[in-house]
């Protein structure tokens, strides 16, 4: 008897918590005792006259709202999806902007963390998701192109018979496609700032001091070669055996380089060096075809027109002139960069060239 009891006190304890959410006694009068009563969905056939009322009835009937935590968007309140249908239009009317995907339809979240606003300075708004005005930059065309680094000691000769020996292999199989080894080149040369970057960041963990700005400059470097690679997507579309090449070169390129940083970064930098300079090498023959009209010289990209705040009739030509001049800066800072590590010093020891373009 008294389980039972016990037994009858928890079953109301629980329909006390779950009645009102999946049950609902509804009171239907005359015609609406066939289920047209508002609010009921699907009676489960717990029908019954009330002695009280008369003609009418009592509905144990289950209802639509929904309960208990099932939700279709992350940590959004229940029933703000039907309740502000317009809040969430006004939402998602900025997330199709261009580089930052065109799916059209609302992000809701209950964080708060709204896409900021950005214009450019004539007042239009900014379309790009991956950049910002403020990251953008003339690229100085004046550097020295012909600049280059006799090696002279073992790890130079080492590095630079390295990069003349990968260069073989990728006139084969380019020859004289520069679109596609622009792209190919980048999605290598993308690599080194985020692998010595990386490296640095947890070596300045590990022994709590700082780098001297070298992890942002690499950092930076990595990205200015993403949006190398951004821009000639938009020129030349990669074959899918390209694709699947890119993908084999990448995973052994990041593992080699990764290893050769933690074994001598005075090399590794080097390397990146000599790449550098056989990037330069590869933009100028780009450029003759252009001049030649081998290929074509179609309308810059519009992500690089704003990228390097470029004229609005720009060509291919500028932008291949510009990305030189982004190599040639590259060239001189992990020059520079290995140069500090062969006279004993760390990079820390002098100050990162930060937004040396």
């Amino acid at each position: 008897m008294m389980m039972s009891r016990g037994a009858t006190r928890a079953a109301r304890s629980v329909m006390g918590h779950v009645g009102p959410r999946f049950f609902s006694t509804a009171t239907v009068r005359g015609g609406a005792a066939n289920g047209s009563a508002t609010g009921v969905v699907g009676a489960s056939g717990l029908l019954g006259v009330n002695p009280f009322m008369g003609s009418e009835r009592t509905t144990v009937a289950w209802i639509r709202f929904p309960v208990m935590g099932v939700r279709k968007e992350s940590t959004v309140a229940l029933g703000d999806k039907d309740e502000h249908p317009e809040k969430q239009a006004q939402t998602g009317g900025a997330s199709g902007a261009a580089g930052g995907g065109g799916d059209d339809k609302a992000i809701v979240s209950y964080w708060g963390v709204e896409p900021a606003k950005v214009t450019k300075e004539d007042g239009t708004e900014w379309r790009w998701h991956c950049f910002r005005p403020w990251e953008t930059y003339q690229a100085d065309l004046s550097i020295d192109l012909k600049k280059h680094h006799a090696p002279v000691t073992f790890l130079d000769k080492v590095a630079y018979w390295t990069v003349k020996s990968l260069r073989y292999p990728t006139d084969v199989f380019f020859q004289r496609r520069y679109g596609c080894r622009a792209m190919m080149l980048e999605t290598v040369a993308a690599v080194p700032g985020m692998v010595g970057g990386m490296l640095l960041h947890f070596q300045s963990l590990r022994r709590f001091e700082h780098s001297g700005g070298w992890i942002k400059t690499l950092l930076e470097e990595a990205e200015n070669e993403r949006m190398h690679l951004m821009t000639f997507m938009e020129v030349s579309k990669p074959r899918w055996y390209e694709r699947a090449l890119v993908v084999a070169v990448q995973g052994i390129f990041f593992n080699a380089y990764f290893l050769a940083y933690l074994a001598s970064p005075k090399l590794a930098h080097r390397v990146v060096g000599y790449l550098e300079e056989e990037a330069i090498h590869s933009y100028t023959e780009f450029l003759k075809e252009l001049d030649k009209g081998t290929i074509e010289n179609v309308p810059a990209p519009a992500i690089a027109i704003d990228y390097w705040r470029m004229p609005p009739d720009s060509t291919l030509r500028d932008v291949v002139m510009v990305v030189r001049a982004d190599e040639a800066h590259h060239r001189d800072v992990n020059h520079f960069a290995s140069d500090i590590h062969y006279q004993g010093h760390e990079l820390k020891s002098s100050p990162a060239p930060l937004g040396y373009h």
